[in-house]
């Protein structure tokens, strides 16, 4: 798929997606919508990718839906009458941030300028939020007359409490990244010519010395059993993947450790996952 709306660049096993559209402040467009999703699919079957960090074009990382389409406002016909099926208004900033969860490499956000409405809650989905010190972030929804999106009811408040979660959502307004570190949105602060360079170090400090495998069963492991009902749901998950991996790359990490040698990690994830992924469909060995 070739795209044009985003740029897909890997170097040095990190893969940067810039969102771009840069004269409209990288507006999200069904379009980019789509050309994220196959990014992703992309990047999770190529084991030469091993981190992702997503940034913007020009002077914004995404100032939230195209609103200038004519049609339903986030480019969904929906049907006049209730009861409306899911499968046809499916948001489209929720699409992205579902990918995202599924992902089986580090999501870095490096926000390098204003964020808000879709633009700030498809970061959410992403493990880690960078920001410029002069970025600008909003759930600015209620003062559209809209509500939260994107899965941010399920990922917001996980991020940063649900008192910290409501009053961004109530009152829409737009506020500093200094802001949104205060509240545990964003993980640190950068100058604008230091952000994508600290992302990238972030990234080495996944990439340099881990197991693939490792990393994507730690990325999924913590997402999926947040949601688990009782602990002992997390004890099986992580006794089964910690065998698995302990039979696989496991053994070389192990013997590496002992003979005080880098290890050579051979499994790979695009087609090394175990048979129990993903988790809440588990199937029988062929």
């Amino acid at each position: 798929m070739s795209y044009q709306d985003i740029l897909y660049d890997v170097e040095d096993g990190i893969l940067t997606i810039t969102l771009n559209r840069p004269d409209r402040l990288n507006a999200f467009t069904i379009t980019m919508k789509n050309e994220i999703v196959d990014a992703l699919d992309r990047a999770d079957n190529d084991d030469d990718v091993r981190a992702i960090i997503f940034t913007g074009a020009g002077r914004a990382f995404c100032a939230g839906m195209e609103l200038g389409a004519e049609g339903n406002i986030f480019g969904y016909e929906i049907p006049q009458k209730e009861p409306y099926n899911v499968e046809e208004i499916r948001d489209s900033g929720g699409e992205v941030s579902l990918r995202i969860y599924d992902c089986k490499k580090p999501v870095i956000a490096a926000i390098n300028g204003p964020a808000v409405g879709v633009g700030i809650t498809m970061t959410l989905g992403m493990d880690f939020r960078l920001a410029s010190e002069k970025a600008k972030l909003g759930f600015v929804f209620s003062q559209r007359g809209l509500c939260i999106e994107a899965c941010s009811s399920w990922f917001l408040p996980r991020i940063v409490g649900v008192s910290q979660a409501l009053e961004w959502a109530y009152s829409g307004e737009v506020f500093p990244a200094q802001e949104g570190k205060d509240g545990g949105l964003i993980r640190s602060l950068h100058a604008p010519e230091d952000l994508l360079p600290a992302a990238r170090a972030l990234a080495k400090k996944f990439t340099e010395k881990t197991a693939p495998i490792s990393i994507a069963l730690n990325r999924q492991l913590m997402y999926k059993m947040m949601g688990a009902s009782h602990p002992m749901d997390a004890h099986n998950m992580d006794s089964r993947s910690i065998y698995y991996a302990s039979e696989t790359d496991g053994k070389e990490g192990v013997m590496s450790f002992l003979e005080k040698r880098a290890p050579e990690f051979k499994v790979k994830v695009s087609d090394g996952m175990p048979y129990f992924y993903p988790w809440w469909t588990p199937r029988k060995p062929e």
